[in-house]
């Protein structure tokens, strides 16, 4: 019992007196670290008092494209948390390739009566992608959050990185190192925070021809082979989309016998788990994750309590972390 008291303080983070109170189903006890505390003892596998077992924990849909990208785990650990201490059950859909699709997900917590719906990436941000089951959860009225940047429309409240901020910090550093042929290495055409990205990229460099332009799907895999050709077109300067890209690049780099830094240099995106461990350690933008997902919980809560929240974009701003992978530009 001791123990158990221990852990579900820990995790709401209140006195083990108050988890006590709850317990026991007495008074003095504000009725949201009340519903926190019952949450906590769904989420660590501990059975409910007696009393309590009839209340069922309220549970909110927490939709991420997948898990390999460290920076999804990295969102669902913060939106979880917070959604624990708000008296909130975090419901993980990750999809994979060939198994539940993210409409499918949208059925699911719709069929167990969820209370609302956080999506940390997905197809919101694709523009060509199919956005029917959106338009579902509109249509009942279920809280929705979306993570960085969708298209126009939804009419659901976001919070964002800001795209144009990271671009213009990686575009800076990379010129003040000399680098004068700086090339992009994007997601796919109809991805929203990309085209963000490539836009800010254009207006800084006015010179930005398109074949130092190049998309690719969202791995390492997809980075080495993105870069192979931007490579060969004499780019110096990588700006990537994300940690995995910029990581691929770095592979290619290495494959070619290029040196990263001295000639080759690569700016990543997100600055998620072990950038700093990668060899070299990775300069990269840092996402604010922390900020942000606890901004998408409070915009989603407020909803759940029947508030008023206009679909605005909240915008956050991103900081430009340098390690090793970026040096003085090779001379010619």
């Amino acid at each position: 019992m001791t123990r158990r008291l221990a852990e579900v303080a820990k995790k709401v983070g209140v006195s083990e007196a108050t988890v006590s109170r709850v317990l026991n189903n007495k008074p003095g006890v504000s009725e949201a670290t009340r519903q926190a505390v019952l949450s906590a003892l769904d989420v660590l596998g501990y059975e409910r008092p007696t009393q309590l077992r009839g209340e069922r924990a309220r549970l909110v849909g927490l939709v991420l494209p997948e898990l390999q990208n460290p920076i999804f785990p990295a969102f669902a650990e913060v939106i979880g948390g917070a959604l624990a201490q708000l008296g909130l059950t975090p419901v993980l859909c990750t999809q994979t390739k060939g198994g539940v699709s993210e409409a499918d997900y949208v059925e699911l917590l719709l069929q167990q009566q969820v209370s609302g719906v956080v999506f940390a990436g997905g197809l919101y941000a694709q523009a060509d992608a199919p956005h029917d089951h959106y338009r579902l959860l509109a249509e009942r009225n279920i809280p929705v959050v979306l993570v960085n940047a969708g298209i126009e429309h939804l009419g659901f409240p976001s919070v964002s990185c800001d795209d144009a901020v990271a671009v213009e910090q990686a575009w800076r550093h990379l010129a003040s190192l000399g680098h004068e042929r700086i090339g992009l290495v994007l997601g796919p055409g109809d991805h929203v925070p990309s085209a963000r990205k490539l836009a800010t990229a254009r207006a800084f460099g006015a010179e930005l021809p398109e074949e130092f332009v190049a998309r690719a799907i969202f791995s390492i895999e997809g980075g080495h082979a993105a870069a192979a050709k931007l490579i060969d077109r004499g780019v110096t300067g990588f700006i990537c989309a994300s940690d995995p890209l910029a990581l691929g690049v770095v592979r290619a780099a290495r494959r070619r016998g290029l040196d990263v830094p001295t000639r080759i240099s690569v700016v990543g995106y997100d600055d998620s788990a072990l950038m700093n461990c990668t060899e070299p350690p990775l300069t990269t933008v840092r996402q604010p994750i922390e900020s942000m997902g606890k901004a998408a919980v409070e915009l989603l809560n407020a909803q759940i309590a029947g508030s008023a929240v206009p679909a605005d974009e909240l915008l956050f701003e991103p900081e430009l972390v340098v390690r090793g992978s970026t040096a003085q530009a090779p001379r010619p």
